[in-house]
């Protein structure tokens, strides 16, 4: 397969998942979209690694799944901790938390 079919899917998802973190206001759809731009960054690493044979290339994608993994890990905690607050995770009402 061309490496452009490569490439387009990771725009397309890279654009899908930025278009859902400008418009959503749930906080777990926030994440999902942040995910799903941090995988279309990996598709691209390793499709440019495949292309150009750069076997040390596809660490960068443990690096960015490393990176992932404690963003879910401390966004998940803090959707917890506003959930027992506020019993809501809509992401305008954060700003409430000062008081």
């Amino acid at each position: 397969m061309p490496i452009t079919y490569y490439l387009g899917l990771s725009v397309i998802m890279f654009v899908i998942g930025f278009i859902g973190v400008l418009l959503r206001r749930n906080a777990l759809l926030i994440f999902m979209s942040l995910e799903l731009m941090f995988n279309s960054a990996n598709l691209a690493f390793v499709t440019f690694a495949n292309y150009y044979h750069l076997p040390n290339a596809q660490l960068f994608v443990f690096f960015v799944m490393t990176v992932a993994a404690a963003e879910v890990a401390i966004g998940l905690a803090l959707i917890v901790a506003i959930f027992r607050k506020k019993q809501s995770i809509n992401v305008d009402q954060v700003s409430d938390l000062k008081g």
